[in-house]
């Protein structure tokens, strides 16, 4: 990376997990067991093709596949996976070079070399999946390889932060012989070189995951197998934790359940991790609907959204709320939402429309995903259809959809307002502005920015020391606030469930919050 165990180093907290109420999970140190580990989470893969995915479906990704970068257990910064060894050549952070491991393959003994890796990148982008991952790689003008094992990445403007691109799971390399390179693969099977190999898909279901023998990078399996369980809510996922049915809970508990179990006996047999989160919960506006593509409208709405109310009543405070799209702990982070808007207030609201000639009330429709971000969304997006209503200013109308029809719809500009989760690629304040501004970025609708993309970026990238570019992203986010084409609502914390009888929870969370599975296992001892 950019020497980033200098710069990152005071971002360490948002990969690390703290025990909630004094619960440990103890590290087994035995070798790996046959049975299954079995995760529970209602986080379910969009896709199973890296070329179109910049969301939860890396959450398989990651232990599936490889990407040249990743992060062991406990570090920030990027470290070579697939890669033998990584760095800018140049002292203009311009051109990027990795070696590959030597006699590398895939899980089904074709070659890993340069030229699949440079396949995986190039086909991104020519495939370039609207609200894909194509957005990650604005700064890069081509692929080099170099012989079968060097890989060269020219970039078309100084970017710092392009080797925490390679290390996100939508940059996993693929096998020439299986993927189509303008196409999506179609069906169920998966081939990649990650510590796991992927025995049975069931979509919505179930994955199971079976070790990778032909494996070469820095993953130490401590599990022979996982078994990842898909649920529509966590009221089923935590009463099969509690009968036993599944080991482990990742993604998707819902507050009241987090509080019941914060309630138990620590000496009961389940055991509960709080952690500090970077994942964000958010509203976007379509400058396509003729409402919301009204500043006015935006910004009353910015006005009266009670983000306390929300993290209080609907979360029960198992979330903080957030006044800037750069979550807490982030170099960067600001209240400009707070320190412009201030408390909720409907008489301001009708001000800000009042002045902008809007005097009829406002018919807004507000979409939300019914299966993605945990089963408080729909309550969370009643309150807010309570909230505006109860000023007299607006209208709401609420629509949901299941994640992955719902991602087709957002990619096609048809919610004039949606809500969306962004779980970060990397731990930095330029992940949470640049995915979603510009003509091509993570949320499928254009935001023509310009300062932000065609200066404050930019600038912010030739820098390595991260810490030198705070001013750069409050101006940016200020410019946010200003628009308010994004309204942020609340910063999660990271909660995971476990059998007593599991070891490793507290290692398995990367820098993203994505769960690696091969450090789970099951105690030895006690």
């Amino acid at each position: 990376m950019f020497n980033r165990n200098r710069c990152l180093r005071h971002m360490a907290a948002i990969a690390s997990i703290s025990l909630a109420t004094g619960c440990g999970l103890l590290s087994s140190g035995g070798s790996a067991q046959a049975e299954p580990i079995v995760v529970g989470t209602t986080s379910a893969p969009s896709t199973l093709d890296p070329a179109a995915s910049w969301d939860g479906s890396w959450e398989l990704f990651r232990n599936i596949y490889q990407t040249l970068l990743a992060y062991p257990s406990g570090v920030t910064t990027p470290q070579p996976d697939a890669a033998d060894h990584c760095g800018f050549t140049d002292d203009a952070n311009r051109t990027y070079s990795c070696e590959l491991r030597k006699d590398m393959t895939f899980s089904d003994g074709h070659p890993l070399n340069a030229e699949a890796v440079k396949f995986s990148i190039d086909r991104i982008k020519k495939i370039d999946v609207p609200g894909g991952p194509a957005g990650l790689l604005g700064s890069l003008d081509r692929v080099e390889t170099v012989g079968d094992r060097e890989v060269v990445f020219h970039l078309n403007e100084s970017d710092a932060t392009f080797p925490f691109v390679l290390a996100t799971p939508a940059m996993s390399i693929v096998d020439p012989k299986e993927y189509p390179a303008a196409a999506l693969r179609k069906g169920t099977e998966i081939t990649g070189s990650g510590p796991y190999r992927l025995k049975d898909y069931r979509e919505g279901q179930k994955a199971e995951l079976v070790s990778n023998d032909r494996y070469q990078g820095f993953a130490k399996r401590r599990n022979d197998a996982v078994t990842i369980r898909y649920f529509q809510d966590s009221a089923a996922m935590v009463k099969a934790l509690r009968d036993k049915q599944i080991d482990v809970t990742y993604r998707g508990l819902a507050a009241d359940d987090i509080v019941d179990l914060q309630r138990q006996d620590p000496n009961r047999e389940i055991q509960l991790m709080e952690g500090a989160g970077a994942d964000i919960n958010y509203l976007v506006f379509n400058p396509k609907d003729p409402w919301a593509r009204k500043k006015a409208v935006r910004q009353a709405v910015a006005q009266i959204v009670d983000r306390a109310a929300i993290a209080h009543k609907i979360y029960k405070d198992t979330v903080d709320p957030l006044y800037s799209m750069v979550p807490k702990g982030l170099v960067g982070h600001t209240t400009g939402f707070f320190d412009d808007y201030g408390d909720p207030d409907p008489a301001k609201a009708r001000e800000i429309l009042r002045k902008a000639d809007i005097t009829e009330t406002v018919p807004l429709t507000l979409w939300y995903t019914s299966d993605r971000y945990g089963s408080e969304t729909a309550t969370e997006f009643k309150e807010l259809k309570r909230q505006l209503e109860a000023s007299g200013l607006f209208r709401i109308t609420l629509k949901s959809r299941p994640w992955k029809t719902y991602v087709e719809g957002y990619q096609k500009g048809e919610y004039p307002v949606f809500g969306r989760g962004w779980f970060p690629d990397f731990p930095d304040a330029e992940n949470f502005i640049a995915p979603f501004v510009g003509e091509q970025n993570a949320l499928g609708t254009p935001y023509d920015s310009p300062k932000i993309t065609k200066d404050l970026l930019p600038r912010s990238r030739r820098e390595s020391d991260r810490g030198n570019v705070v001013r750069d992203f409050e101006e940016a986010q200020q410019i946010l606030v200003d628009d308010a084409r994004l309204l942020p609502l609340w910063q999660g914390k990271q909660y995971t469930a476990a059998s007593q009888e599991i070891a490793g929870a507290e290692q398995s969370l990367d820098p993203s919050t994505i769960m690696m599975m091969w450090e789970l296992s099951r105690k030895t001892s006690w």
